[in-house]
Order: structure tokens, then sequence, then C-alpha cells
């Protein structure tokens, strides 16, 4: 049985939806959904090991699980539950979020983790979409993260439900940090370039109500919807060079943040789109680890001799070869204790974090998945080094202090 979203609990809808059935209960502006909940996961993998298969290896798991159906009882109450959550501009599409019972909570978050899949339509389209999203809970990168996470006696295998909410097209989204200060990064379009760290966002700091600060950031690329596809799309460099967000929306921002604070009683790491000038929050998950104490002064780099400085995304200080890492083919070349050297971290790049002893990327921001993480891993972390992947020299000493957001090379 489907569950619609504002009846969410942990239980049974996991740590994502939770969140979001307080906020719509409460009448804030969530978009419409319902989740497939933990229950449905459990029933379709009953007759499958899913334990001794991902002792074999997490592929193997993920495999299996990506083979298990959901109920045909269940599966009929998609287009019915479809046509209540549909808009009058979306033509039907809808974001599919994972909600496992190991993500979003108090102390650790689990962020960019599982999957989630943009634009979906359709009940052939959603089912194959849950499928993915139970199978990335057997991920190579969220295996490593609950690793590292402290399970109780007795504790209970990891589950996940699934949230299904109407899409919204963003014209402009980004990631809230609620607190005695807010801080806000945005870009256009989706906000997937902003939580993936593929773009370097707009950023702003909000105290006792007013713009205390702002930074223009290099958004060279958005994501969009096209159709059923999610497309990756040159920013026009007029937009470029102008903030994504006004202050009245900074502001308007801020407030709501205030709100989901007092509601949910602590602060919050707030993932939000803007259509049309409506705000939609799209997910809140508990802040795990503390931001450095205050923005960098310009989101612009500087080099001074052996001198790099970007932006502060982890707190701390660590000295280690610099390792250059394009992509996921260079990651047996990264050894413990190295400085991880890279133009942007993915989800997927999570269990280097265990061991590398740093993290510099050339595009990012302080809210990105990959940030949060770092943090939560207590990696001193400096994002937003341009062309740090060709002026940081391979096997050089690197000392990377993720508080002042300066990399100094000790040695060459």
């Amino acid at each position: 049985m489907l569950i619609d979203l504002d009846q969410a609990t942990h239980a049974m809808s996991g740590g994502k939806a939770a969140p979001l059935a307080r906020l719509l209960r409460a009448g804030m502006p969530v978009p419409p959904g319902f989740v497939v909940p933990t229950y449905a996961y459990e029933h379709a993998i009953a007759d499958v090991d899913v334990g001794g298969a991902a002792r074999c290896g997490a592929a193997v798991a993920r495999t299996l699980v990506e083979q298990s159906m959901l109920a045909p009882t269940t599966a009929a109450e998609i287009p019915a539950a479809l046509a209540r959550i549909a808009g009058p501009s979306t033509d039907g599409y809808v974001a599919v979020r994972s909600s496992a019972t190991t993500e979003d909570g108090n102390g650790a978050t689990a962020a960019g983790q599982h999957d989630t899949v943009l634009g979906v339509r359709g009940t052939d389209q959603v089912l194959d979409a849950v499928r993915r999203c139970w199978a990335s809970l057997w991920s190579d990168r969220a295996v490593a993260y609950r690793r590292r996470q402290p399970a109780g006696p007795g504790a209970a295998p990891p589950s996940i439900a699934v949230v299904v909410q109407r899409l919204v097209d963003a014209d402009v989204a980004g990631v809230m940090f609620t607190g005695p200060a807010t801080r806000i990064e945005a870009s256009w379009g989706l906000g997937e370039g902003v939580v993936s760290g593929h773009v370097t966002p707009d950023s702003w700091w909000v105290t006792d109500g007013a713009v205390a600060h702002r930074a223009l950031g290099s958004k060279l690329t958005r994501i969009d919807r096209a159709g059923a596809q999610v497309v990756t799309g040159q920013v026009p460099p007029a937009d470029r060079d102008r903030l994504c967000l006004t202050d009245q929306d900074v502001l308007g921002l801020d407030r709501i943040g205030h709100q989901i604070q007092q509601l949910l009683g602590r602060p919050h790491d707030v993932e939000w789109a803007i259509a049309d000038g409506q705000i939609w929050i799209l997910q809140a998950r508990p802040i795990t680890a503390d931001l450095p104490a205050r923005p960098m002064a310009s989101s612009g780099p500087a080099q001074a001799g052996a001198i790099f400085t970007g932006t502060p995304a982890g707190a701390g200080v660590a000295e280690g070869p610099v390792r250059v890492v394009l992509g996921p083919d260079d990651f047996d070349r990264v050894k413990p204790g190295d400085v991880l050297v890279c133009r942007t971290t993915d989800p997927a790049w999570t269990p280097l974090f265990s061991i590398v002893a740093a993290v510099v990327t050339e595009n990012g921001g302080l809210l990105s998945h990959a940030a949060i993480v770092a943090r939560e891993h207590g990696l001193p972390a400096v994002l937003a080094v341009p062309d740090a992947t060709t002026t940081l020299p391979e096997g050089a000493t690197a000392r990377v202090d993720g508080g002042s957001g300066r990399v100094v090379m000790t040695s060459c």
C-alpha cells in the first residue's frame, strides 16, 4: 500500500520522507507526493539473501535488488497516485527519490549516497526508478558510508522507502543551511548542479534578517529537464556574471529556513527550488557537522608563490602527497594519506574519503553533498580552486587548511 507523503513516518517511509511530512502538515510549500514504503522493499527482497550477496560484493547485492519487483497490488495503485499529485504545468513528470532508514539522521546524513531519478513519467518509468533507488542502498558508496557509521547492538538491517513527488522545473535551485546565520548557495536550473558540486554556486550569508555577504560563483553549466531527459547546457555569459537570486529571494528563503528550524527543532540542511517565483522545499535534513565560521571575502582564488586559496569547506589541517584524480579509472592510484585533487567529487567517490587525508576541488560549494560528507569524515576540504588539477603538481606535498581555505605547497 502506498502512503500519502503528508502521512509519512520514519519507520515506514525513511529519513527523507518523514521531515517532509511534518513540513506538509504545517502548511510549508512542499511538492505533493506519495511514498513507496519500506515494507514494499522488504516484501520484494523477501526471498533474496541480500546480506549474503553483499558479502560477495556490493555490485552483486545491487544486481539482485534491481531485479526485484514491486508487489502487483502496490504497483496497481501508482497510476491513481500519480494523477493525484500531477500539476497543471508539469505534464505528469515526477522526481523519484530514495528515503532510506539510514539517511538524514541527527548524526549522519548519507548525503548523495542513494539515488534520485528526475524527469520520470508514467507507471512503468516510476517502477524502474523505484528499483533503481532500492538498488542504490547497496551501491559501493552507500555500503562504504554505512561501514563508517556506528551500528548499535541489535541494529536492524538497512531498509529503504522511495518518495515520488511532483517535479519542480526550477528556474533557480540550491541549498540552505539554517542556524544563527543562514548560508545559501544557488545556481540556475535544477539543484543537481549545486548538490553534486559540478558548479561553483553563488552564495549568501544572512544574519539578523539582513544579507551580510554575497559572492558570485562560476556558474558555467545548468541542468534542466527537456522532456523525459535531464540535460546539461551552457549558461549564457550574461547569466554567469550576475547573481541568480535577488536579495528579496534570499530573505524569503531565510524566513522559510527559520520556520523549518523552529518546526523541526534544530538547524537543518534544506534543498529548495524556485519556479515561476514560488519557493518549494524539496528536502530537509539535520546539519551534522559545523561549517567554517565565516565565508570567504571573495569567491575567486588568489595565488601567491606556492599558496592557493579557495572556499573553506571542512575544518582541520592535513598534509600529504598530491594525487590528481580525474575519474573512477584513477581510484586505484589513491593511497592512504594522499591529498585528493579533482575537478569535482561525485557521491561515487565516497569510498576514497576513508583513505585520503584531505580534499581539494576545482568546482563546488560549501553545501554540496561532497563537502557535507567530507565534514562528517573530519576531512580538511578546500573547494573552488580553479585549475587545481593542472596547477597542483602530482606527487608534490601540500598542506590543506580546511578552515582558512588555503592550500600550501610545502615541497615540489
